[in-house]
């Protein structure tokens, strides 16, 4: 439970000064005489309990006013929805470890096809961009609806020299916060980065350094450690170590709220951006209660306005 408007709650103070008031009145007041020849007469007439309805009524007319200076304060709970609007930046690795083949056919095709089946199955009011890097970050598409701009951005990556993880993660928050100025709306949709790599970064920022920009922007990072450890590529007739460094990528999504998965092969990866894609959706909201307490409110009040006419003797 939350309150929208708390300042509001001062007006309690008022309501707490008349219950105060209504019971030093109470102590101070004193039973008028009665002179009549026959006091049976008198009490066999006279109401059997008016202090207990008086005291009834007292205390549902503070009960209204307590209950609708409440309703002012905007009281709200939290209740499970489905997003409809989200901004998503997909992060990709395209450095020639990506080439390696421990994912069939190779971890970048597997990385594509994962890829393109999240932006096909998101829903329609998803902003989703592409940031990928190698060496370079290059960003390949702002936050968009248009899902065939997108979708031709997955097909034409290709693999180059160097893994500038930091830098791209980097990328991807600079591009979410320029969108935010960019765009503003006044509900202000969830915003979260997806980080495919395959270890830390080679050049430019490390991934630690990085996370610091996604903290400060509070976005979360859902990060996705590919391929296996003991993966290795060929370049320049060479053989290289391609092997997944999971620790320096969970530790990304540890530090922003996110959620760290592991991926090796192109079954687990289409099944964690489906687990990905299912938390993003699960979204919460605020739900004001204001109408149920201002409508508790008003009945108690006409509780008690009906409760002092039918109890108050009346003069015929």
């Amino acid at each position: 439970m939350t309150l929208i408007a708390p300042d509001r709650l001062w007006l309690l103070a008022a309501v707490a000064v008349l219950g105060v008031l209504y019971v030093v009145a109470q102590v101070r007041r004193t039973a008028p005489a009665v002179r009549h020849p026959d006091l049976a007469l008198v009490e066999s007439v006279a109401p059997r309990w008016p202090g207990w309805r008086r005291h009834l009524t007292a205390a549902g007319l503070l009960l209204a006013m307590a209950a609708l200076v409440v309703g002012l304060a905007r009281p709200a709970h939290a209740v499970d929805v489905q997003r409809k609007e989200a901004v998503v930046m997909l992060a990709m690795d395209v450095s020639k470890s990506m080439t390696a083949t421990d994912v069939a056919p190779n971890r970048l095709a597997a990385a594509q096809a994962a890829a393109k089946e999240f932006v096909q199955s998101a829903p329609e009011g998803y902003r989703i961009g592409l940031v990928t890097f190698d060496a370079k970050t290059h960003t390949l598409a702002s936050p968009t609806t248009d899902r065939a701009e997108l979708l031709a951005a997955i097909d034409g990556l290709k693999a180059a020299n160097g893994t500038a993880a930091g830098d791209g993660l980097a990328t991807a928050v600079d591009v979410i916060k320029a969108d935010a100025t960019a765009n503003p709306t006044t509900t202000d949709p969830y915003k979260a980065i997806i980080l495919l790599a395959d270890g830390d970064s080679s050049s430019g920022r490390t991934l630690a350094d990085a996370t610091a920009d996604a903290v400060d922007a509070k976005v979360p990072v859902f990060t996705i450690a590919y391929g296996t450890p003991n993966a290795t590529i060929v370049v320049d007739g060479k053989t290289m170590d391609a092997g997944a460094d999971t620790t320096a990528i969970a530790a990304v999504s540890a530090a922003t709220g996110g959620t760290d998965y592991t991926a090796s092969s192109s079954g687990e990866l289409s099944d964690v951006y489906g687990k990905i894609g299912t938390t993003i959706a699960a979204g919460t909201e605020d739900q004001e209660l204001t109408v149920p307490l201002a409508l508790a409110g008003a009945l108690l009040l006409s509780l008690t306005l009906i409760g002092t006419m039918a109890w108050t003797p009346r003069l015929t």
